[in-house]
């Protein structure tokens, strides 16, 4: 195997536990308990298969199964013991939903990572020695507890961040339309002749080119085709009022 080959096919192992770490987070949620370590039970074996397939290593659904029961023993059993606190009324679910999350993923993460290392040696799965691996399976499983509430924090900071993106939109919307009425007023108030003659195409020349502005808004896509007849009635009724 070339270097580029091998570091192509790291790198794709990563991509794929991840991606399975983050859906054992998911099924850690599910509020039955022996359906969420059933659920976990099936994402850490298609881990593994896709794992195997990156390595060309031939896959056997029965031995996957029964490597990872030998290699996460301990791992299922603290996954175990959390699902069971969904059994708890009331509280029970949260509980053990956000608990069985974390757990799952570490186990998920470490899992991979054993298999990852074994077939980047040369392995396959008729040569796996899980006693070999357990100290190795249990050091991640700790680094699996990070990466899981890395993930999480990194999840909830890519809801958050469109929610405000559209809050300073609208502020930013909201305060355009506030400064085009004031200078709207400013301007009637400069312009307005002493005399009780006032020439009437100074006001239309004045609301016609705050209308044009408001126009120009809407075509760089500051403000959208409502929020432009909102400020067009506002202004043509801030002028027009009294």
């Amino acid at each position: 195997m070339s270097n580029n080959n091998g570091k192509d096919r790291a790198q794709k192992a990563e991509r794929t536990i991840r991606a399975h770490v983050m859906w054992s987070m998911g099924a850690g949620f599910i509020p039955f308990p022996v359906a969420d370590f059933l659920a976990v039970a099936a994402v850490q074996l298609d881990m593994i298969r896709s794992i195997s397939n990156i390595y060309e290593v031939d896959f056997k659904e029965t031995e996957g199964k029964a490597l990872i029961t030998s290699i996460t023993g301990s791992g299922l059993s603290k996954v175990g013991a959390n699902a069971l606190i969904k059994l708890i009324p009331g509280v029970g679910s949260a509980l053990g939903g956000a608990s069985m999350s974390v757990m799952s993923a570490a186990s998920t993460y470490a899992l991979g990572q054993v298999f990852k290392q074994h077939f980047e040696s040369g392995g396959n799965l008729m040569d796996f020695d899980s006693d070999r691996f357990k100290r190795y399976y249990n050091e991640q499983f700790e680094k699996g507890k990070k990466v899981a509430e890395d993930i999480r924090k990194e999840e909830k900071t890519k809801e958050e961040t469109p929610k405000a993106e559209e809050a300073a939109k609208e502020e930013s919307v909201e305060e355009k339309a506030r400064t085009v009425e004031v200078e709207v007023e400013l301007e009637a108030e400069k312009e307005t002749p002493k005399t009780t003659e006032a020439p009437a195409n100074d006001g239309n020349e004045l609301i016609v080119k705050k209308l044009k502005e408001l126009a120009e808004l809407k075509e760089m896509g500051v403000i959208d085709e409502n929020e432009f007849r909102e400020m067009k009635g506002r202004l043509i009724q801030n002028f027009y009022k009294g």
